[in-house]
């Protein structure tokens, strides 16, 4: 049974940079044709898609949040990441980790998220 599995830093500060890692269990990230997705909820808020990336390496970002927002992954250790830069009090929100058959799309299985808190 795949299950995913979000770590970071709970606390962060303005202007700092957000690193948060996706641990797969269960299954590879590189099956065909999964799709691996960040996603966050700010607090009252709706969920928003922030980017994917493919079985295959490919990536795709929400244009909104392309100019700060990178995620990459570590096939050895089945991980995926995300980094967000330049980081405001706005980007307080719980991040889920999410597997999807497109990008952003039939997020079909998630993580239980983690909460990440920016403020100085």
């Amino acid at each position: 049974q795949v299950q995913l599995q979000e770590s970071g830093p709970g606390l962060v500060k303005p202007s700092q940079t957000l690193s948060l890692t996706c641990t797969v269990s269960g299954g590879s990230i590189t099956t065909s044709y999964y799709y691996w997705s960040w996603i966050r909820q700010p607090p009252g808020k709706g969920l928003e898609w922030m980017g994917s990336i493919a079985y295959d390496g490919s990536t795709y970002y929400s244009p909104s949040l392309k100019s700060h927002t990178s995620i990459s992954r570590d096939t050895s250790k089945n991980q995926f990441s995300l980094q967000l830069s330049s980081l405001r009090s706005e980007d307080t929100a719980k991040y889920y980790c999410a597997r999807g058959e497109g990008f952003g799309t039939s997020l079909n299985l998630w993580g239980q998220g983690t909460q990440v808190t920016v403020s100085s």
